[in-house]
């Protein structure tokens, strides 16, 4: 199918109502979207999000039910040292630094909060190991509060389809949130993310893209699709298989992680 004729692309992202509905047009083509993480609690969701830098979601989850079984609470955590956390989380990748983000991460959330992740993100930040985007995960599948997390998928997928201007992952939460009411926040961070792995990859597959002929980076040229019959790949393995489900955010039912070792805050 030949493309539409070149549009260029603009300096700034596009008006809202362009974002909402591009976002409508991925929520359809991923219905569901939510964090592949498994956790019961905002605390395994934190610990897990934690290990999932430069780790697959399938990885986490094979990892995380031993460590929680034995580590239940922050409490339990904070106890450990990081030489009995390494072998725990080895398989992870960065194991060295990630046992020190989460045992720093448990002795803070012991002594500043009595051992309960806090709903306000300006206080997640300041724990070891975290950043504003594990922070954004956590507070909007695990604790209700809206939050829009920034990968690198969300960034890409965002840059190309021009609802987003910039490669911080900052400014780019702000351009999406500005566009969106509250309540689609951690559902569009959902989405993007998805797009990202399963369409819109590196080499993206532009025919299957629900949102092809309004994309700037596909207009113009600026990305060179794979090829028709490359097969997208599956998303990481479902919460599910690691005996554990989802919780569900209560404003959106719906619901990231970056690629950053754990010693740099996420």
């Amino acid at each position: 199918m030949p493309r539409p004729s070149p549009r260029p692309s603009p300096a700034l992202p596009r008006p809202a109502a362009e974002t909402r509905r591009i976002l409508t047009k991925l929520e359809a083509q991923h219905p569901g979207a939510f964090t592949a993480l498994a956790y019961r609690t905002p605390y395994q969701l934190l610990v897990a999000t934690i290990l999932s830098a430069q780790a697959t979601d399938e990885r986490v989850n094979q990892v995380t039910p031993a460590l929680f079984e034995r580590y239940p609470d922050a409490r339990a955590l904070a106890k450990a040292t990081t030489a009995e956390l390494e072998p725990q989380i080895r398989s992870t990748g960065f194991f060295r630094s990630k046992s020190r983000a989460l045992a720093g991460m448990a002795r803070a959330l012991v002594e500043r909060h009595g051992g309960t992740v806090p709903a306000r993100l300006e206080e997640l930040v300041e724990l070891p190991g975290v950043g504003r985007k594990t922070a954004n995960v956590v507070l909007g599948h695990a604790l209700g509060v809206p939050g829009l997390p920034v990968d690198r998928h969300v960034l890409r997928v965002a840059n190309r389809l021009g609802i987003a201007r910039s490669q911080d992952p900052e400014v780019v939460e702000q351009q999406i949130t500005a566009a969106l009411p509250r309540t689609r926040w951690t559902l569009a961070s959902d989405t993007l993310i998805l797009h990202g792995r399963r369409i819109c990859r590196p080499r993206p597959l532009c025919p299957r893209c629900a949102a092809r002929d309004e994309c700037f980076a596909y207009r113009s040229g600026a990305v060179q699709p794979a090829a028709p019959a490359a097969a997208a790949t599956s998303e990481s393995a479902p919460a599910a298989r690691a005996g554990m489900r989802p919780r569900p955010n209560r404003e959106t039912t719906r619901g990231a992680r970056d690629s950053r070792p754990a010693t740099r805050r996420r």
